[in-house]
This record gives structure tokens, C-alpha cells and sequence, in this order.
């Protein structure tokens, strides 16, 4: 399938890096950091208690499910004053989160691939999550950086897709939504008029009910391939 593209709008965790292993290390870290600075929360709140913790704050905060970071500092503060502990202890904790949730490792196809579609193509962030493209290091690939705690909601709603095409100033039709979820990323661009890459790494079955992606990737370099191939400079212009 053919069609111009003129900007490309790029879902981050689980498109350009894993997320599972960074979530990893952030429970370790922060349990270690406890062990350290707040023996009684790591007592309190071993990693599988903490993560049972963060499942009800954000349970207790529906308001705030755009913010993902908002409910992981109030995770902390809740940790710390439930274990006794001092409750200026939060920032230092938090920072430690901040820290580890931006050490990345890239898919293997994604710094170059990027590299070339960056050099084609205007590409906006568009996510859900808390990733820091300064901190990252690749914040001068993008136009910018559009999360669902600056918006006010998230993927799957058309808004942030729309606001993502304003800013880029590029008619919905003509920006490509790029991303691995079938109903945040694909359903919601297709929803809000934008054309969609399904970027798959991991043979999945597609679900029943959903609108199709226009296109489906298994690489980002497969999805640079073929703006190589069917983009021309007019039509990225």
C-alpha cells in the first residue's frame, strides 16, 4: 500500500525500547535505594509489596491515570509515610525512578533507522509514558514530545492525535501514527483520521474487531525501508 506521508508521529515504550526489562530495574533500584536510605519502607515494601502498592494508588487516583509519573511520586510518598519513615525522603526516591525509567537499550534496528527517517521526515513523540527524550539523548531527532500528562489523556483518545498533527501542522491524513499497540496506537490513529504502522515484534495475532493497520512492520528499519521506497521528495515536502 501506497500513500504520502508527509510526518510521522512515533509511540515510544515497546516500539523504540522494551519497557519490561527498565520496569525491572526500576523496582530493584528504588529497593535497594530503600534499603539504604529507608530501611523500614524496603522492610515495609519488598518489591512485590511495593508493586501491589503502586497497583492501588493508582487504583485511588483514577484522576490521574494520564500522569504516570504523578502516580509513581505518590506511590513513594505513600510508601514512605505507611512505613514510618520521613516523608522528605520522597524527591531523592523519585529522582532515582526518573533516573532508571531513561536508561534505555534500544532495539537493535532503532538508532539507525530513526537516523533515517529523521532525516526524511518531521517525527513527533506521541506516548502515554514518562520517557524523557532529552535525557534519553535523542530529544534532536524529534520535533517534539507530546505525553498524556501534558495533554490530559491519552492514546486511545483522538484529541492527542489531533493535537500531535497541530503541532506538526500536517492535515491527519497525511501523518503516520507509528506504534506496537493494536488498540492505543493503531485503533486510536485510524479513529482520529491518521494512517497507521503496526510495528509487531513478536508475531502476534492481530485482534478480532479492530480497524486494520495500513501498514505492518516487524523492524523500524522495515518501516524506513519503505518510506525510501515509496516516498518521494514532493510528497515529504
Amino acid at each position: 500500500m501506497n500513500f504520502p506521508v508527509r510526518a510521522i508521529s512515533l509511540d515510544l515504550d515497546d516500539t523504540l525500547w522494551p519497557f519490561a526489562p527498565i520496569g525491572v530495574r526500576i523496582e530493584r533500584t528504588l529497593h535497594d535505594w530503600f534499603v539504604e536510605h529507608s530501611p523500614a519502607t524496603a522492610e515495609r515494601f519488598p518489591i512485590a509489596e511495593m508493586r501491589a502498592l503502586r497497583e492501588r494508588v493508582f487504583e485511588e487516583f483514577p484522576q490521574h491515570a494520564h500522569d504516570l509519573g504523578l502516580l509513581r511520586r505518590l506511590t513513594i510518598e505513600h510508601a514512605l509515610r505507611e512505613s514510618g519513615s520521613d516523608p522528605a525522603l520522597a524527591s531523592a526516591a523519585h529522582a532515582i525512578f526518573f533516573r532508571e525509567r531513561n536508561r534505555v537499550d534500544f532495539y537493535e534496528d532503532v538508532p539507525d533507522a530513526l537516523q533515517r527517517i529523521a532525516a526524511r521526515l518531521p517525527i513527533a513523540a506521541l506516548t502515554n509514558g514518562n520517557a524523557d527524550l532529552t535525557e534519553i539523548g535523542i530529544a534532536p531527532l524529534f520535533r517534539f514530545q507530546l505525553g498524556a500528562r501534558e495533554y490530559g489523556a491519552g492514546k486511545p483518545d483522538p484529541g492527542i492525535f489531533l493535537e500531535t498533527c497541530r503541532r506538526l501542522d500536517v492535515e491527519p491524513q497525511h501523518v503516520l501514527h507509528v506504534g506496537d499497540h493494536p488498540e492505543m496506537d493503531v485503533a486510536g490513529a485510524v479513529n482520529a483520521g491518521l494512517r497507521s504502522c503496526w510495528i509487531d515484534r513478536g508475531d502476534h495475532a492481530w485482534p478480532q474487531g479492530l480497524p486494520p493497520a495500513d501498514l505492518h512492520v516487524t523492524t523500524l528499519t522495515a518501516l524506513a525501508d519503505w518510506l525510501d521506497a515509496t516516498q518521494t521528495t514532493e510528497e515529504a515536502a
